[in-house]
């Protein structure tokens, strides 16, 4: 039986078998939320995977942040794992964070992103019977203005339990909207352009996803290439509106590029390592193509470096990493 009692002039719930009042709300520690979603450019609270950050020496700081349990997108199919991908996302989220809070780039500003990379540890990435707590290292180099844009190097570790999870990297700058505008010229925002119609996926299995929402490439008149072919509405891959395919769709292309092309059941790509040289237009064919490199003999890694193109035009390159025999993390095909 639960008593209303008073301490203090003010109210405090007591129990009455125990006897101990319970802590009242203006004298809890400081509680738990997430960083502003304007900082990481999300319009979804429930997509904003940091929740703090403390400066602990020059250009380093030491954030928080959480996963879910049940993600719509980032989890693995059978789902029981976090997907890799999501430590790529985590990343982003970190670099575009600290540019707006702690080295003041205005909200309004359009980030160029030029790199991105990152290897997750598979065994690290199991959903447990709470959200995954996180604690991150960011390092910053180069982080510094040039006239009206800013740029920089980052170097994310993420560790769970004191474990490493996750680390990666991204090469980024930052553009007022001005100088946006002119780069994209009439593909800009605001242009009445009509985008790419949405063809039959390739089967959710063959790209390691489990819905066909998901899926991101259709097929073409070859087994190692793809037409980009996203659907627009996606609410995690286009959670906002954008005038091009966001540089996580082209990671997830990677991704799924890679799965379709490795017959083995058992790939699990567990790191990406891609470089984005133009924009992906909505308006005009993307073509994906995939193929294997060599790794390293006997050490059960499998690399697949997908290239995508554009009008003659060379979008992205990526390489992707993956284990062969896996038991955490991959989306095994059903």
């Amino acid at each position: 039986m639960t008593l209303l009692t008073f301490q203090k002039n003010a109210p405090v719930l007591a129990d009455q078998t125990a006897g101990a009042p319970w802590t009242r709300c203006n004298e809890l520690p400081q509680l738990t939320t997430t960083v502003p979603r304007e900082y990481v450019h999300r319009s979804s609270l429930a997509e904003v995977f940091l929740t703090g950050c403390t400066k602990i020496d020059d250009n380093v700081f030491s954030l928080t942040g959480q996963w879910p349990r049940a993600h719509t997108f980032f989890t693995s199919a059978d789902g029981t794992s976090h997907d890799p991908v999501q430590a790529g996302e985590t990343i982003r989220q970190v670099g575009l964070f600290l540019c707006h809070a702690e080295y003041g780039v205005p909200l309004g500003h359009n980030v160029l992103l030029w790199t991105l990379g990152f290897e997750s540890d598979l065994s690290q990435l199991h959903i447990g019977s709470s959200p995954t707590e996180l604690e991150l290292i960011a390092t910053c180099t180069d982080f510094a203005w040039k006239g009206n844009r800013f740029s920089g190097f980052l170097r994310v570790t993420i560790r769970r339990s004191g474990e490493v999870a996750a680390s990666g990297t991204a090469l980024f700058s930052c553009v007022p909207p001005a100088v946006y505008r002119r780069v994209r010229g009439e593909r800009g925002p605001g242009a009445l352009l009509e985008p790419l119609a949405r063809e039959t996926p390739v089967p959710a299995a063959t790209a390691g996803r489990l819905l066909p929402f998901d899926v991101v490439l259709a097929p073409s008149d070859r087994p190692d290439r793809w037409l980009l072919n996203p659907d627009l509405g996606h609410p995690i891959l286009f959670e906002h509106a954008n005038d091009h395919h966001p540089g996580m769709v082209l990671v997830e292309a990677a991704r799924q590029a890679a799965y379709s092309l490795l017959p083995d059941a058992a790939f699990t790509p567990s790191g990406i390592e891609t470089a984005f040289h133009s924009y992906a237009e909505l308006d005009a064919p993307c073509w994906i193509d995939a193929r294997e490199i060599p790794a390293a003999e006997g050490s059960g890694v499998r690399m697949v470096e997908v290239t995508g193109h554009q009008d003659g035009r060379k979008i992205f390159a990526a390489t992707v990493t993956g284990t062969v025999g896996a038991e955490h993390g991959g989306r095994r095909r059903v």
